[in-house]
This record gives C-alpha cells, sequence and structure tokens, in this order.
C-alpha cells in the first residue's frame, strides 16, 4: 500500500465535514471529561507496517514486533511487551485443524464456567442484601412497636408495622 522507503508509517483518524469543510472538534466539557485536547487522541491511530522493507535488525520493541511479525519466531534477546503470548497465540494458530478445534472448546468451556461463576456470585451477593435489608427492616419494625407497646394497643401497631400481632 502506498510509495515509501520506511517500514513504519502512522497515521491518525480525523473527521472533517462534508458540507463546510470544517474539523470536528472536542467540547470543552468533552475535553474536561476525556482529559483530550483533539479528537484525534480519542478515536484508533494507524501504523502500516511494510514488512519487506524491514531489515531484520530490531533496534527497538517495536522492531521486534515487525521482526515476529515478518519472520514468525523471537530471538532470544528480545524483550517487547507481550511478544511471549502472542507467540503463544501464533503457535495455536499453526496447530492441525482438530486440535485447534479441541483447545478453541476448552478454552470455550473456561469461559463458560468463569462466566457461571461470576452470575452465580453476583446473584448471590444481590440475595444476600436483599436478605439484609428485609432483616433490617424487621428489625426496625420490632424497635418501632417495643417502643409503642405501652402507647398503642397491639392491633394498631400490628397494622402500622406490618408484623403480626403474636
Amino acid at each position: 500500500m502506498g510509495q515509501g522507503e520506511d517500514y513504519v508509517y502512522h497515521g491518525s483518524t480525523s473527521f472533517k465535514g462534508l458540507h463546510n469543510q470544517d474539523l470536528l472538534e472536542l467540547s470543552d466539557d468533552q475535553q474536561e471529561l476525556y482529559k483530550r485536547n483533539k479528537i484525534h487522541q480519542i478515536f484508533p491511530e494507524y501504523y502500516l507496517i511494510k514488512v519487506n522493507n524491514f531489515n531484520d535488525i530490531a533496534k527497538d520493541s517495536l522492531d521486534e514486533w515487525i521482526y515476529f511479525l515478518k519472520n514468525e519466531e523471537i530471538k532470544e534477546d528480545f524483550k517487547a511487551k507481550g511478544l511471549i503470548k502472542a507467540k503463544q497465540e501464533l503457535d495455536i494458530l499453526k496447530l492441525p485443524k482438530q486440535e485447534r478445534a479441541a483447545y478453541e472448546k476448552y478454552q470455550d468451556d473456561l469461559h463458560y464456567q468463569a462466566s457461571m461463576v461470576e452470575s452465580s456470585y453476583t446473584i448471590g451477593i444481590k440475595k444476600g442484601i436483599k436478605q439484609g435489608m428485609l432483616k433490617g427492616e424487621k428489625q426496625k419494625a420490632l424497635e418501632i412497636a417495643k417502643k409503642l407497646i405501652d402507647i398503642l394497643d397491639i392491633e394498631t401497631i400490628a397494622l402500622k408495622t406490618g408484623l403480626s400481632e403474636n
């Protein structure tokens, strides 16, 4: 794509009006909310990598990634963040079709189990909160009833507190 000597090109997003040709900017409120001054700081940046122009000499962590993408290997001295995990993912993609399908099923099962634990935990917390609130309401009603026992009759206290006459 395109012509150029470099092997990495950076681009950022800008929004230009179709009718007035004005550039879309962030309002003062949006700048405060997003802690950014320009719209391109929020929306995606793009990097075009011309892997074939890369000379296989890694000078920094970005070059280590480009080397990996070009050669599908990681040299022992590479330290770029996330590179080892990327290699593991690539190794999974290289598995024979049946093995990869089995691995993906295993991963799906793990995700499902984690989801079940999370949803059960959340439901349990909500039930516990609800039970605690009900218990607190009943306790408060009992405290009020005890204070009113000398002032009102039992039927009125039961009616106003929601407690039984017992």
